[in-house]
C-alpha cells in the first residue's frame, strides 16, 4: 500500500509541473504533446491528493487540452488520448461533452480494440446516453479488458447501485494491487472518474479508506 503525505504530494506536483514547463519551451510533435499532457495530468492528480482543488482543476484542464492537441498526427487507435481528456475534465468538474463527441466522431464505438470501445462507453455516459453506453460497455466483458471496470460501466449505465458497489470495490482493489502507475502517481483515477459518473445517476457509493484516494 502506498503512503504519501500532503507535503510529498505537493512536492510531486511541483516536479510534474516543472517537467511540463520545461517541455513546453520546445517545438512539439504529437508524442511530445502527449508527454506534456501526461505531466499536466500528474500535476493535477497530485494537487487533488494534496487537497488543492483549484490548482488540480487548472492542471487537469491543461492536460485535457494537450491530449486533444496531440490527437492530430497521432498513430491510429490512440484511444488513450480522448479517454484521458474525458477523465481529466470529469475530475475537474467540467463539461466533457466535447471530448466525448470527439471520441465518437473518431470512430471509438466501431473500434475493434477494447480500449477504443472503452472510450466509446465513457463518451456515451458523459453524454447521458445510457442505453448506448450499456450496449458498448457490455462488449468489454468478453474482451481482453479489466472485467471490474466493464462491470462498473454497465452498472452505472443501468443505474444498478448494488451491482455498481461490487464492481467499484473490485476496481479499487485492482489499483491497490498495482505496482506501476502513469507518471508514477499512485492514484486510483479510474475509481474517481467512475464515481463522478455514478454520482450523476445517484448510484455513487461510499468506498473504504484508501491511500490511493483523496
Amino acid at each position: 500500500m502506498f503512503r504519501v503525505d500532503a507535503d510529498e504530494w505537493q512536492t510531486r506536483a511541483g516536479r510534474a509541473s516543472a517537467r511540463y514547463e520545461s517541455g513546453a519551451t520546445r517545438g512539439l510533435d504529437q508524442r511530445q504533446l502527449t508527454q506534456l499532457a501526461n505531466a499536466a495530468w500528474a500535476a493535477g492528480l497530485c494537487l487533488l491528493m494534496a487537497g488543492d482543488g483549484d490548482g488540480a482543476n487548472d492542471w487537469l484542464r491543461r492536460a485535457a487540452a494537450r491530449y486533444r492537441e496531440s490527437w492530430e498526427n497521432a498513430p491510429p487507435d490512440s484511444w488513450g488520448r480522448p479517454i484521458a481528456a474525458m477523465k481529466a475534465l470529469l475530475l475537474a468538474g467540467d463539461d466533457a461533452t466535447d471530448a466525448a463527441r470527439w471520441a465518437l466522431a473518431a470512430g471509438a464505438e466501431d473500434a475493434t480494440s477494447a480500449i477504443g470501445r472503452y472510450a466509446a462507453a465513457l463518451a456515451r455516459l458523459v453524454l447521458g446516453e445510457d442505453v448506448e453506453a450499456r450496449v458498448v460497455a457490455s462488449t468489454l466483458r468478453d474482451d481482453d479488458f479489466p472485467r471490474a471496470v466493464a462491470d462498473a460501466l454497465v452498472t452505472i449505465a443501468a443505474a444498478d447501485r448494488a451491482g455498481y458497489l461490487l464492481a467499484i470495490e473490485d476496481v479499487l482493489e485492482s489499483f491497490e494491487q498495482r505496482s506501476d502507475f502513469l507518471e508514477d502517481v499512485p492514484v486510483a483515477d479510474t475509481v474517481l472518474v467512475l464515481q463522478r459518473l455514478a454520482a450523476s445517476r445517484e448510484v455513487a457509493v461510499e468506498l473504504p479508506p484508501s491511500s490511493l484516494l483523496p
